[in-house]
């Protein structure tokens, strides 16, 4: 359910704050696997639900794509 609320909200973003949010959490990714690395990691399920949130992101950017192509 925490999903669905999440992608409506980001689904009422523009394309430029899509890649500004994808930007972001691929830096907090970079810096978790970091921290797993080092053994520094306090939550490592943190990692599921960034990468998850860049698929979600990385859908609707696709879903737009796809839905500017089609004019039919």
């Amino acid at each position: 359910m925490v999903s669905l609320v999440k992608a409506r909200k980001l689904r009422e973003l523009t394309d430029d704050e899509l890649k500004k949010k994808v930007g972001d959490y691929k830096g907090e990714l970079f810096n978790l696997r970091f921290q797993l690395a080092t053994g520094q990691l306090d939550n490592p399920m943190r990692i599921r639900e960034v990468k998850k949130d860049i698929a979600r992101i990385k859908t609707i950017q696709r879903e737009r794509e796809i839905k500017g192509r089609k004019v039919t």
